[in-house]
């Protein structure tokens, strides 16, 4: 459109109109956009968070609701704990098997938990359906604690299960059931287990008052108990944890984390007592930098600075600088630098389901931010500045790799973009519904389709898979569980990285 202007003081007039709008829309923008980062997104950070969330009912053991969104699952598990004549079903099965992990199972609801907790206030809509995830795994984790002093930590034997390539609504491999206990402790799980506990009660506070008092009761009970029988569970049940889930960590991670976890969600001063007597000995300030499943010392002095940065609970200052080690850890540049990225710029921890690390580890980067940005403070690391801001532009990267812009331009989400893996390393997703085949696989029978080339039928939407190796290479086959099976542990952090993204860019 043409602008006419009478004289040259009209102009002046005009000019000056435009600028002062101008001005006031930049100012306003500004205003809004705190934290904001100021281009266009390339992804749809909201879908990618939305089917992050939907996976979890792709999980799912036990009855499944009228409300189920996944519908080509149905209902199984349904005589889980009958072995030991107790309750266990529902839960979720851990990753693209049918066994019922316990450690693993803990770990992701404490890392949705503490997702919805940092970023629930972003969510809008996806709140109901996080905080839904999160009830399916503490109603049947309640369910596995429900006799003191005891916790049962497996439904499954994952030798005999493997050996099957079958749909949960087909299982008739053993559901044996594994315990801990006072003669076989493991503080490893009972620990996480109260972490977790902890955790989904804070999330529950407002909205459910009796059923978050409820899990903080338990929460108490089994730290108690991790805490009094000290041992880590793959002692006592080596032959059936391991390889699958041992502790290789030991359980004093688990021990430190749990007392943070009940710090946070009771602020009794016993806790924080127990974190300053026994940080020490417990592995605070070791030099262990990988946050997943198995070691949660990273986790826990991120949880802690919050209460030194923002609670001002001076006792905990040291883990400020704990936190900061594991910033300065992991950016490329610092003098104290060791992170290995792939050429195209993956944050590379291990072979075997790397993903993981880049989802748990890009949550706590967008975590620290936060906390740091509210206390106004930075991360030195030898003298190199690092900002709130240099953090979620590292989380973002490595998000935005995960969701497509990486050297195959494949998302490793399944049903998230135009290109992503079709050969999931996954019993339910990779056999036909049984709508589509209403009689029985037997255990052996769906081998021949584990090792074909065809599609998985059925689209585990959300699913996050193990992910390239260090080359970005990714052959997407279906029997290469290290690259190309899901979990839910490798979901449970991305919830929070991605409402955090999806927030920032006026998503949500």
């Amino acid at each position: 459109m043409a602008l006419h202007f009478a004289s040259s003081s009209s102009f002046t007039t005009t000019l000056l109109i435009l600028l002062c709008i101008f001005s006031a829309s930049l100012f306003l923008s500004n205003a809004f956009q705190h934290h904001h980062h100021p281009h266009v997104a390339r992804h749809n950070y909201r879908d990618a968070l939305t089917k992050s969330i939907l996976f979890f009912e792709g999980q799912r053991s036990g009855r499944l609701p009228s409300n189920q969104r996944m519908t080509w699952r149905r209902s199984s598990g349904l005589s889980d704990g009958a072995a030991m004549h107790v309750d266990l079903v529902g839960g979720y099965y851990d990753a693209g098997d049918n066994v019922k992990f316990g450690f693993p199972m803990a770990f992701t609801t404490t890392m949705l938990s503490w997702s919805v907790i940092e970023f629930g206030g972003l969510m809008k809509g996806e709140l109901q359906n996080a905080k839904g995830a999160i009830r399916w795994a503490t109603d049947y984790l309640l369910k596995a604690t429900v006799h003191p002093d005891t916790i049962y930590v497996q439904v499954g034997d994952a030798n005999k299960d493997h050996a099957c390539w079958e749909r949960p609504e087909d299982m008739d491999t053993p559901r044996s059931v594994f315990k801990i206990d006072r003669n076989t402790p493991g503080s490893d799980v009972a620990a996480e287990t109260a972490a977790a506990l902890a955790a989904a009660s804070v999330v529950f506070r407002r909205s459910d008052p009796t059923y978050s008092k409820l899990l903080i009761r338990r929460a108490i009970r089994v730290f108690q108990f991790a805490d009094r029988y000290r041992g880590a569970y793959s002692n006592g049940l080596k032959k059936y944890v391991c390889p699958f889930y041992c502790s290789y960590s030991g359980y004093q991670d688990e021990l430190l984390w749990g007392a943070a976890w009940l710090h946070k969600a009771t602020r009794n001063p016993t806790f924080l007592n127990y974190i300053q007597v026994n940080g020490q000995t417990l592995g605070a300030d070791d030099s262990d930098n990988t946050f997943g499943w198995d070691n949660k010392h990273v986790g826990a002095r991120i949880l802690l600075s919050k209460a030194f940065l923002l609670q001002k609970v001076q006792s905990l200052h040291d883990y400020k600088g704990h936190a900061d080690n594991f910033i300065c850890s992991l950016v490329p540049g610092t003098p104290f630098s060791q992170a290995q990225y792939t050429p195209g710029g993956l944050l590379f921890k291990m072979s075997d389901s790397n993903m993981q690390y880049v989802t748990s580890t890009s949550f706590l980067l967008v975590t620290y931010a936060k906390y740091l940005t509210s206390a106004h403070k930075v991360v030195n690391c030898g003298g190199t500045i690092i900002t709130p801001k240099r953090l979620r532009v590292i989380a973002k990267k490595q998000m935005d790799y995960l969701l497509g812009d990486n050297p195959l331009k494949m998302s490793y989400m399944v049903g998230y973009g135009p290109r992503y893996p079709q050969r999931i390393h996954h019993r339910g997703s990779s056999l036909p519904s049984i709508a589509k085949h209403p009689s029985k696989i037997q255990c052996s029978a769906g081998f021949s389709i584990m090792n074909s080339q065809s599609p998985n039928p059925n689209i585990l939407v959300g699913a996050v898979v193990g992910g390239p190796d260090q080359h970005d290479r990714f052959p997407d086959q279906r029997s290469d569980f290290e690259q190309s099976e899901p979990s839910t542990y490798t979901n449970a952090p991305l919830v929070g990285a991605l409402t955090y993204l999806a927030h920032s860019f006026g998503q949500l």
